[in-house]
Order: structure tokens, then sequence, then C-alpha cells
């Protein structure tokens, strides 16, 4: 697997949150696509666009991405009003949405996006299933993640 690209993409990666995996442990990760406008799709293909802030969350039995960042071209959008963070809906099959459902209502986890990326020309989130991490999580994390650099540099210079 190529580093900074997300385990189940397809093609290029346009954007990833690397604070995720800092901040939650990931149980199940889900693709699904997304609904955009022209704008946005050209946007995304310049790679001008950001998930840190963002978060997924179910209102009516659907699901939205809400603050995703997709900056605007000057180029591509002349004739519309475009909005950066607007709420954008996620496409994801009813049998998974109502999982996603029932695991955040009642077993208490929530719904990170973890990457955007093309898949077969069409623009797709990786959102992972995630509980928060405590503080001594994310230390115990680090300390392991700086153990596995520190193996790989002793092994390196054998």
């Amino acid at each position: 697997m190529a580093k900074g690209k997300p385990k189940g993409a397809g093609g290029n990666t346009i954007a990833l949150n690397k604070q995720a995996s800092h901040e939650y442990h990931i149980e199940q990760r889900f693709e699904g696509g997304l609904s955009l406008q022209g704008w946005e799709v050209k946007s995304m293909r310049a790679g001008r666009a950001q998930l840190k802030e963002s978060y997924v969350k179910i209102l009516r039995g659907e699901a939205f991405l809400i603050g995703a960042h997709i900056a605007p071209l000057a180029s591509a959008s002349t004739h519309v009003d475009p909005d950066p963070t607007r709420t954008r809906k996620l496409l994801l099959k009813r049998a998974e949405l109502n999982r996603l459902i029932g695991q955040t209502e009642r077993a208490g986890y929530t719904l990170v996006p973890i990457a955007l990326y093309w898949k077969h020309g069409r623009a797709k989130l990786e959102i992972g299933l995630a509980k928060g991490k405590k503080l001594h999580d994310k230390r115990a994390s680090e300390r392991d993640r700086d153990w596995q650099r520190e193996k790989e540099r002793l092994f390196k210079q054998r």
C-alpha cells in the first residue's frame, strides 16, 4: 500500500484527515459517494479540498458531510455563488445507512471522514465508525508509533 493512500482507495487521493487516527479508534470503514456541484469537482481535481475540521452527521435518515472546505477556482465558478463549506450529501446504500444509524445512536460511536479520493472517475469519501480516544490512549499510540520508527531505523543501519 502506498504511503498516504487510504486502504480502500482505488485512485488518486484528494485529501486526508490525518487527525482522525490520532483522535479516534477507527473500528470500521465505509466508502460512499458525494453529491457535488460542477465547480466543486473542478476544484477537487485541482486538489483544493480539506477534511481537517469536517464531520459526518446523520439527519432524517440520510448522511451529510459537514464542514469540509472545497476552495472555489476563480475560473470555474464565475456563474454561481460558491459556498466552500456547504453541507454535502453522502451517497450510501440503505443497509449501510441503517447500520450506521444504529451504531451512532445506541453504541456511542461517531462518524469521521478519513479520506477523499477518486475512484473510477468519481469522488469517494472514506468514513470511519469511530470512538474517541482518551488522553492516555493517545500517548500510548504515539509511543507505539515512535517505537516502530526507532525499530525500523535500527534494522536499516545493519
